[in-house]
Formats: structure tokens, C-alpha cells, sequence
């Protein structure tokens, strides 16, 4: 599973030495190369961001920086999503978008082990975390922040993917045909592990593939897309409802880009800020509703919303056979089963949300 419902920056545990991620001594050298701050790598500690990468922030003379690498264990071609995730983020440093502020990335994997980038530290906040009395005082400024959200997508939709260099990033000709297909064989997928019981137990998925198959809209507009946009995956200022980053950028490609706002409208909260995929957002109250979310983006773009729903049940089925993932691990004793049941039933109450819209 990749870092959906992520985006939480904290601090691990002390026995976890930040020198295991990275020799010091090498990655100064490599820095001197670059001329990346000067003297040794002071205050370092682990943060992170997700389960499939690592973060380490740590001061080199009068600079901060953070370090984002794939896990201990990576993926097969981790590195290669690391310098995609660079390569994105050094492309967008000339647009409005709110992003990590790029800095150089290495491709070597003898610095360190892996590929690895250099970002600046986004000074904000999370809300996966908990909101702070500032923002918990005031629907006003909760109702900003989800608005903030809308016009951080409008931002990047908007992009002109070719003008930044990234027009081989991904394949737009029949991007969308291709979404059933190529999630339906993730799911086929999880047969290789033992013991887990088939799709049987999803509810409605294959009725669910079928209309969208069925609905897939004729036309978009191409553009950049981050492909895990939800409110988990950005960081708010602390003075305020202003967003100060969207992070977290592993999925980014081209495409359509209305599939971020399918993902945020299938990961919005319930109207009591509870959520199928995180953990609820307290106080809720003064959030905008999902509908005011479309009107915000219909208002500030030329993409055509008409089909709209299609977008978040798309997202729907995509996430629930991501989250299906892990129950399937669980099954096969790669996970732990409680984790396993609770995303399993998390699944199930997204396909849910979709067939509801669907009728």
C-alpha cells in the first residue's frame, strides 16, 4: 500500500539511529559536491511520512534540510519512484503550487543505498494529528481550510505540464479506459497470497467496475495529478487556514487531474468528521460538504464536472483494492489481522459510498 491516509510528521522512536538510513560521512561528501551547506550533519532525527518511505531532517551549517528516501526494505523500482517524485517537485518550483521547495536529488545509490532527494522543511501543521487551539476555535477557519484545499488542486490542475518540462511523465491517450483494468488486475493479484478469500468478500466490486466501465467519460483535460490528494496529505500554516504544502508526491503522473478531486471527495469525512480511511478530524464543524467542495472547483476551472460522480467512485474502487491489499497480507500472515479486518471493513464501507452514488 502506498502512503494513503499518511501525511502525519512525528518523531519515531529514540532506538531507530538515523545513522542506519545513511552513512554521514559520504553523504557530506556528496553534499560538498554539491555545495549544499558546509560543515557536519548536526541535529538529525527520523521523521515520517508514510509506510513505504523515510524522512530525516537534519541542519548543515545555517540550512535546514529534509532527506526523503525509500523504506528499509524498498519496493522493486523505489528508486526509480524517488527521482519521479524529485523530478515532479523540482518541475513545479516554477509554478504557484504549494510543494516541499526542491533542492537537489542523487541517482548514485552509493552515497547512501538508494536514491535519495533533498527538500526544504515545510514549516505547518497536520490535521491527521490533531488541530491546534487556533484553528479548533473557529468554524470560520475550518470552513477556509477546506476551501484551501480545492484551490491547492485548481492549482495544479492548471499547470501546463508541457511549459514545465514533464510532457513524458505519464500517458494521457486513454488514461481513464485504462483505471478498471489496471486496478481489477491488483486485485486478481492478491490470489498469489495464501489464505485470503477472493473478492467475494468486497462488496458490490465487480457491479461497481462494471459502471464505471460502462461511464468512463469520453474526454479530459491533461494535466498533472497527484494522485493521493486528501487532507491528510497537506500541512496548514500555524498562523492560520492558509495551506502551506501538499506532500507526499510518490503517485504523481499525468493524467486527469479531476481524479484528485474524485480522491478527496471519497476521503472527505462524514458530516460528524468521521472517515472510512483516517482518523477523524475533531472539531468537524464548519468544514465545507462535499458539494460546496465541487462548486468550489467547477467555480475556478474549464474542466467539465458533469461527470463528476464518476471521478469519486473511481476513486472509491481504486482505494478500496489498495486498502483490500493489506487484508490480503493479513490473510497470508504478512500483517497483523486486526489491521487487516479494519481496512478490509474500510474497504467496504468505500465501495459502499460508491454504489450509493452510483444509484
Amino acid at each position: 500500500m502506498t502512503d494513503t491516509s499518511s501525511g502525519l510528521l512525528k518523531d519515531l522512536a529514540p532506538e531507530h539511529d538515523w545513522r542506519t538510513l545513511i552513512d554521514p560521512a559520504r553523504l557530506t561528501v556528496w553534499m560538498d559536491e554539491q555545495g549544499l551547506g558546509e560543515g557536519p550533519i548536526e541535529d538529525a532525527r527520523i521523521l515520517v511520512g508514510g509506510t513505504q518511505n523515510l524522512l530525516l531532517q537534519f541542519r548543515r551549517g545555517d540550512r535546514s534540510f529534509v532527506l526523503r528516501r525509500p523504506s528499509r526494505h524498498p519496493r522493486p523500482k523505489a528508486d526509480e519512484t524517488m527521482l519521479r517524485e524529485a523530478r515532479v517537485l523540482a518541475a513545479l518550483g516554477t509554478t504557484d503550487v504549494r510543494h516541499p521547495r526542491f533542492i537537489a536529488s542523487c541517482a548514485d545509490t552509493s552515497v547512501i543505498g538508494t536514491a535519495f532527494y533533498l527538500m526544504a522543511e515545510v514549516d505547518g501543521i497536520n490535521v491527521s494529528t490533531g488541530l491546534p487551539a487556533l484553528h479548533a476555535s473557529s468554524p470560520e477557519m475550518r470552513r477556509t481550510m477546506g476551501f484551501e484545499l480545492i484551490d491547492a488542486a485548481l492549482a495544479l490542475g492548471a499547470v501546463d505540464h508541457v511549459a514545465v518540462g514533464l510532457a513524458d511523465f505519464g500517458k494521457t491517450d486513454g488514461f481513464l479506459q485504462r483505471q478498471v483494468p489496471r486496478w481489477r488486475a491488483q486485485l486478481e493479484g492478491y490470489h498469489e497470497l495464501p489464505g485470503w478469500p477472493g473478492p467475494a468478500g468486497l462488496l458490490e466490486i465487480d457491479a461497481i467496475g462494471r459502471w464505471l466501465e460502462t461511464h468512463v467519460p469520453a474526454h479530459f483535460i491533461p494535466g498533472i495529478l497527484h494522485g493521493d490528494f486528501h487532507i491528510a496529505n497537506v500541512m496548514y500554516r500555524h498562523d492560520g487556514p492558509q495551506l502551506a504544502a501538499i506532500i507526499d508526491w510518490e503517485l504523481a503522473t499525468l493524467g486527469d487531474p479531476l481524479l484528485d478531486l474524485g480522491w478527496l471527495l471519497a476521503t472527505w469525512p462524514k458530516p460528524d468528521g468521521t472517515s472510512y480511511v483516517s482518523q477523524p478530524v475533531q472539531p468537524w464543524q464548519g468544514f465545507p460538504t462535499a458539494e460546496e467542495l465541487i462548486e468550489r472547483y467547477a467555480a475556478g476551472s474549464p474542466r467539465d464536472l458533469t461527470n463528476v460522480r464518476w471521478y469519486g467512485v473511481m476513486a472509491c474502487y481504486k482505494l478500496a483494492i489498495l486498502l483490500e491489499g493489506t487484508h490480503a497480507r493479513a490473510c497470508a500472515g504478512k500483517a497483523s489481522k486486526g489491521a487487516g479486518k479494519l481496512l478490509h471493513d474500510s474497504a467496504n464501507g468505500l465501495l459502499l459510498k460508491a454504489t450509493h452514488w452510483i444509484r
